[in-house]
């Protein structure tokens, strides 16, 4: 067994960091918001999506509702949260709530006659807004404003890069650790249960998501969760892994082969290498998300690969690892300078095996910066 074998900390601490970085601007994120709400014509939103919590006031409990006003923004949680929001919440009033966390926003709102009221419409079912909107009685007007947090979450600032970065790197390092480990006779799961356990003795939060170790066969299936399976000789195996810090994600991907590859498996390994890092390439300040997407495929058409490459080229990575922008084809969606994507092109060939290459970007006024620096030479285990 994998954890038998031990794993040694990092003498690095991935948790240490210039105490001026650490101070995320809560109120700067909480003004560039209000400085939109000219043109959804409201007076405050009504935030119900937690990661947009988080990204507002810094609290990271599981239930919560936020109100950024003109003025004052406050915080409704319930009474197991009240001492956390409390330390966690930066310039905002916390309201312990002990009859609804919804019911108490809207009165609160309808007491202070607020006529025009965003709302999260992703976020909210159809009960919740119901029961929001009989609360708040006849005189709120509630607009449909999802998308407001998460077109600023789109942009990083420089406390969030410098915790991605942080992810990254630590996500690459425990993949150079055991990427001695992928061989015959190890199961998929064991592989994955390493991998996490690295992470959190690393520092890391856990997880970003379920780690996957696909092989052989099931190197085709694009998000196959660990099994039982023992890594065979001559397998494909794919490991998708990535690591939380201070609620930050990383995601990447790497392929390697167990035996020494033959002709097919090197085409294959080598077009979407190739695919990811023409696509990393114009991943830069001014372009659009298709345009990234765009690039890989072209790769992968001229060795008539395209149709095997099933998903997107990428997703943005924060505070969620998915969150905007998408990097899928056509999206008109423009890279700016603090936007933080993955590019993982990906094939994928029934019977066969598939192979995928994925790093975490960041884009920047030049070069764009790979956030998950671990070897893509070493790709074969003879």
């Amino acid at each position: 067994m994998l954890l038998n074998e031990g794993a040694k900390a990092s003498s690095f601490c991935f948790h240490t960091m210039n105490p001026d970085i650490l101070q995320h601007s809560y109120e700067a994120r909480r003004q560039h918001l209000r400085s939109k709400f000219g043109r959804k014509k409201i007076s405050a939103l009504l935030v119900t999506s937690l990661p947009n919590i988080s990204y507002l006031t810094g609290f990271h409990g599981s239930a919560g509702v936020a109100l950024v006003g003109v003025s004052k923004s406050l915080l409704w949680v319930d009474p197991r949260y009240t001492l956390q929001a409390t330390e966690q919440a930066a310039g905002v009033e916390v309201i312990e709530a002990r009859r609804g966390l919804l019911k108490q926003a809207a009165s609160w709102l309808r007491k202070e006659r607020i006529g025009h009221v965003g709302y999260e419409d992703a976020t909210l079912t159809c009960r919740a807004f119901s029961g929001l909107q009989k609360a708040g009685g006849p005189r709120i007007h509630w607009v449909a404003a999802g998308g407001m947090v998460e077109d600023l979450r789109t942009v990083k600032d420089a406390a969030e890069i410098e915790w991605i970065r942080k992810a990254g790197k630590l996500t690459a390092q425990v993949f150079e650790e055991i990427r001695g480990k992928i061989r015959p006779g190890v199961r998929e799961s064991d592989l994955a249960a390493e991998i996490e356990y690295r992470m959190k003795r690393k520092g890391a939060e856990g997880a970003a998501f379920e780690t996957i170790v696909a092989s052989g066969e099931r190197s085709a299936w694009p998000h196959a969760h660990p099994s039982a399976k023992l890594l065979k000789e001559n397998d494909l195996v794919i490991v998708d892994l990535g690591a939380i810090l201070a609620g930050y994600a990383a995601d990447m991907t790497r392929t390697v082969y167990l035996g020494k590859p033959s002709a097919r498996v090197r085409t294959l390994y080598n077009k979407v290498r190739e695919a990811q890092e023409r696509a990393t390439q114009v991943a830069v300040e001014g372009r659009l998300t298709g345009d990234v997407d765009a690039a890989a495929r072209r790769v992968l058409k001229g060795s008539k690969l395209e149709q095997y490459f099933t998903h997107s080229t990428g997703h943005g990575v924060g505070l969620e690892i998915h969150e905007m922008p998408h990097v899928s084809r056509g999206d008109k969606s423009r890279l700016r300078k603090g936007c933080v994507i993955t590019v993982e092109p990906g094939v994928y060939l029934e019977g066969f095996g598939g192979a995928r290459i994925e790093d975490t970007i960041l884009v920047t006024d030049g070069r764009p910066e790979v956030l998950t620096p671990a070897t893509k030479d070493a790709w074969f285990i003879s």
